[in-house]
């Protein structure tokens, strides 16, 4: 994702919620074989293989022709596939609705929706930022209410290598992509703490993968800790983008760190689950 080094401009507001009826109007709102038809691809999309009829009569508790007229018309309509074998698997008109969907999905529109809905950590500063290169630039950020002598703002740049959601990001790419950055030297320390080498910056990216949250202990600013967690959208592997909230380290307990890490944690993950990704069933 390539973003441009001029500072971005966020001042649109974000789009409103939609409205949401309560489950009597919902349910009396419903028609009966869209609901079901709707169960069937959830049933689909939560398995890697394809189902056969029986399967799929069994996962729903509903008739065999019922089932079967339902997969007929999703096939017609290219929502699943019918294989040679009589299983079924979602279609590839699946796809298209998602790339649509993800057509009018704004990212750093996500980001303010989730900050004004949810407030959390107010007193400190959280941001959102994607990769560039072996950079890092902030696309959304909102300055805590502590006095912290440091303000973030859209369009600033720093290494990907020393920020936390830096660190999120590379941990999501494949090792040799993150060596050849650093063996172009293209990594560049900020503080003594920074690291830039390939063999110890891998390191810290396989314990980033394995726990979901990345630490930047002073990496970039001297007395300022920061933990990041990756953005995915739709069928990636690799982040999109990354939230990370920055604390006084002279504030951060066991208990404060352990309220950044589910903080970050739950806002990339809502922002990754409006951005279509799923978790493996």
């Amino acid at each position: 994702m390539t973003v441009n080094r001029r500072t971005l401009d966020l001042a649109a507001p974000a789009r409103p919620r939609a409205a949401t009826a309560g489950p009597a109007a919902a349910r009396s709102a419903q028609v009966p074989a869209v609901a079901r038809a709707a169960r069937l691809l959830d049933t689909l999309a939560a398995t890697r293989q394809a189902l056969p009829l029986a399967a799929l009569v069994k996962a729903l508790a509903l008739p065999k022709s019922t089932v079967h007229g339902l997969c007929a018309t999703l096939a017609q309509a290219g929502l699943v596939q019918r294989l040679d074998d009589g299983s079924y698997q979602l279609g590839t008109r699946v796809m298209d609705l998602a790339h649509a969907y993800m057509a009018r999905t704004d990212l750093t529109a996500e980001f303010q929706a989730l900050l004004q809905a949810e407030a959390p950590m107010p007193e400190e500063s959280i941001v959102l930022s994607v990769l560039d290169g072996a950079d890092i630039v902030y696309v959304g950020c909102r300055n805590g209410t502590r006095p912290f002598g440091f303000n973030f703002r859209i369009g600033m740049r720093l290494p990907a290598n020393c920020a936390a959601s830096g660190k999120a990001m590379l941990a999501s790419l494949p090792a040799e992509t993150v060596t050849e950055l650093a063996l172009a030297r293209a990594f560049y320390p900020l503080t003594r703490k920074s690291v830039t080498r390939a063999a110890p910056l891998l390191a810290q990216l396989r314990q980033v993968a394995e726990q979901g949250y990345a630490v930047d202990d002073e990496e970039t600013r001297q007395g300022m800790v920061c933990i990041g967690a990756p953005v995915f959208s739709a069928g990636t592997t690799a982040a999109v983008a990354a939230v990370a909230v920055s604390c006084p380290k002279t504030t951060l307990n066991a208990q404060r760190k352990a309220l950044a890490i589910r903080t970050v944690k739950q806002l990339a993950g809502d922002i990754s689950w409006r951005l279509g990704a799923r978790p493996p069933a």
